[in-house]
């Protein structure tokens, strides 16, 4: 997606680069006047391979309000405003799930509206209160279809159809639930259909699980709980948990992050490949984004190889002189997990 940018440590939501057209494919949406007779919904359609949510910003004049979120599943839409809507601007933005820890960036903006952590309706939306942040919001331009609603359209620059962004959503829930998968191309093979089947084994379901409307519910609470194969972390605390992981391929250490993790959830991060080595960093937040202490101290959980982060969402192949880069130095604790096995880490209070 061109143009990103990321969203502050105060929201953290989890995301990373790979949308690079996202802006550029948000098709079709429109304010319509107060003269409009005929009805017309707002809708907004998901070709992304990633479960999505939606808020949606009307700018008319001096007021300028948002609401959200609306949970999107990949090749469905979902009318978001019922008849005509009153406004000069309509603007947009999105954001990933939590269970994909560093997914794609939000659609870069000028507009700056707050959001609440949940649904949400706020009628002055450009001075935030407490639980409440700032997200980029994008203008989006008109368009109707063929039944006269407006319609945006939120696609990856891989161009995805309906049939294409299902199925390569499914592959990523499955590499991350530890499944191989990859690649995720929304390609149909012997890899993915093995891949899915011994997913569908696992948990019982029916050869025709995948076709439910409610599968990707069925997929993401997988992914939310510990894994037989892969790194799981699990959230034992009160607070929201920020994590990052850091991969050695024996060429060089690469660090990701930020993965939420919600109170009581699990996680699987991300492992591309075949890293000789994993390292791990969490640390607990609170609803504005700040670090949690106790006793004085941050409540974090690491160790001493210090690797390069930063506030907001990050992913460096460099880990050299991170203060010097205007980046932190993390410490990061080194975990085992042989090949084919799983390892859980647990958030807990000290």
């Amino acid at each position: 997606m061109a143009g990103l940018t990321v969203i502050a440590r105060a929201t953290k939501q989890s995301m990373r680069s790979k949308m690079d057209c996202f802006v550029a494919a948000l098709l079709a949406m429109t304010a319509l006047l107060a003269s409009t007779a005929a009805r017309a919904d707002l809708k907004i359609c998901n070709r992304m391979s990633y479960v999505v949510e939606a808020a949606i910003g009307i700018d008319d004049k001096t007021a300028t309000a948002t609401r959200g979120w609306f949970r999107i599943d990949p090749a469905t839409c979902r009318v978001v405003a019922h008849g005509a809507v009153k406004a000069d601007r309509l603007l947009l933005h999105a954001r990933a799930l939590p269970v994909y820890g560093a997914s794609p960036a939000a659609q870069s903006g000028t507009d700056n509206l707050c959001v609440g952590d949940k649904d949400f309706v706020i009628a002055a939306a450009r001075q935030c209160r407490a639980g409440q942040t700032q997200a980029a919001f994008t203008e989006v331009k008109p368009a109707t279809d063929d039944a006269g609603n407006q319609v945006a359209y939120l696609a990856e620059d891989s161009d995805y159809d309906d049939e294409q962004a299902r199925l390569a959503a499914i592959q990523r829930l499955l590499v991350i639930a530890g499944y191989d998968a990859a690649p995720i191309d929304g390609v149909d093979g012997p890899k993915t259909q093995n891949a899915l089947a011994a997913f569908l084994k696992t948990r019982g379901l029916p050869a025709d699980a995948p076709k439910a409307a409610n599968f990707f519910d069925t997929m993401i609470a997988a992914v939310e709980q510990p894994s037989p194969t892969g790194l799981t972390w699990c959230n034992d605390t009160k607070y929201r948990v920020m994590a990052a992981i850091a991969t050695d391929d024996g060429r060089a250490v690469t660090s990701r992050g930020w993965y939420r993790i919600e109170p009581g959830k699990c996680l699987h991060p991300d492992l591309a490949g075949q890293p000789r080595k994993i390292y791990s960093f969490a640390e607990a937040v609170d609803p504005d984004g700040r670090a949690v202490k106790t006793g004085g101290r941050p409540l974090n959980w690491g160790g001493s190889i210090m690797l390069c982060t930063r506030e907001t969402q990050f992913e460096f192949g460099e880990q050299g002189d991170c203060g010097a880069r205007g980046l932190t130095a993390s410490g990061f604790v080194p975990i085992e997990l042989a090949a084919g096995t799983g390892r859980t880490i647990r958030f807990g209070m000290p």
